[in-house]
Parts: C-alpha cells; structure tokens; sequence
C-alpha cells in the first residue's frame, strides 16, 4: 500500500514537473531581434484591436468620465450622476438608486463591475 502511494507521488510530481517545463518554453518572451516569435502584422493588428475596443469591464467605482462614457447609452449627464452616487456595493445599485433604468441596466450589466477597496 505504502509502496503504490509512493510510486503515485513520485508519478505525479514527474508530470506536474514536465507540464511547468512546457509551460515555461511557451511563455518565454521573444527578444526584439528573434524572428521566431509573433509576426509583426498579427502584432499590430492586435494592438489596433485593443486600442479599438473600450477595456471592459469598466469599475463604476473608480472609473474617470471619460471611461464611463465609453459605456453604450452612457452620456455626459449620466457619467456624472454614476461618478456622484459612488461607492456602490453592487452594480445593481445602479438600478435602486434610480442612475439607470432596468432595460438599461440588463444592456450593460456585462460591461461593468463594482469592485470595493
């Protein structure tokens, strides 16, 4: 009994170790000169991409104006009334204190958090 428990560690712990070798070789950053990394075109496309799409989701907690508007429906005067009803334990506070309506709400409700400190 003894023995198969020790030859089951002793198995574990060698696949645990190859799988972090794997892990390692894949995530190794590529150095600015190595050719064998990602191709330039697929690079920029990806930085356009972000850049393109809002960062999601957006904390109503700590999110500047600017971040908030990025919000589909959410405009100036609403930016405002969310950055003053802060803190909010929950994102559906949106919707009890009356800052968005339920339809709204559902919208976005993906797209926000509200993180406490």
């Amino acid at each position: 009994m003894k023995r198969n428990f020790v030859q089951t560690l002793l198995i574990a712990a060698a696949l645990l170790l190859s799988a972090s070798v794997c892990v390692a070789a894949e995530s190794k950053a590529a150095s600015p000169g190595d050719t064998t990394g990602v191709p330039k075109a697929a690079e920029k496309s990806a930085k356009t991409k972000k850049a393109a799409t809002p960062d999601y989701p957006v904390d109503i907690n700590s999110a500047s104006k600017a971040q908030l508007k990025k919000i589909p429906g959410v405009n100036d005067a609403l930016a405002d009334k969310i950055i003053a009803g802060r803190p909010y334990l929950s994102k559906a506070h949106l919707v009890t204190r009356n800052i968005l309506s339920g339809t709204h709400y559902a919208q976005v409700k993906d797209l926000i958090i509200a993180r406490q400190k």
